[in-house]
């Protein structure tokens, strides 16, 4: 990763974190790291943990940001909610998982929000 892609991806997550408090959301954390995974931006809003990614492009020749959210990406994020929800004493909470891509062009930024963008699967 270049320095101007990780400054690019920290700028789209304050960003991102701005835009869902501007909607009412409650950011509880912001990147929630447990051995290899990481959550972006974990938020409550209305008694429900949500749990973000974050994406962030200056445009799309390799696809849509939330494209890059696969299911091996989705697991790690799943793997590092269970352990957020055991730790933080939320686990009677109702959670969702949400993308929210972040698109700049070099000067402004530009956010699309994906509620419920994928499902846990499988007990956790």
């Amino acid at each position: 990763m270049t320095v101007r892609t990780k400054n690019l991806g920290n700028a789209g997550e304050t960003f991102a974190a701005n835009f869902l408090e501007q909607k009412g959301y409650k950011i509880i954390s912001k990147n929630f790291r447990v051995r290899s995974a990481e959550i972006d931006i974990v938020a409550e809003l209305d008694g429900t943990i949500i749990f973000v990614e974050v994406k962030t492009r200056s445009d799309i020749k390799h696809g849509l940001p939330i494209e890059a959210v696969n299911f091996r990406k989705q697991q790690k994020i799943i793997e590092a909610a269970s352990v957020f929800l055991q730790d933080e004493k939320y686990c009677d909470c109702a959670c969702r998982f949400d993308v929210v891509e972040v698109y700049s062009d070099g000067v402004k930024f530009y956010a699309r929000h994906i509620e419920n963008a994928f499902e846990v699967t499988s007990e956790f």
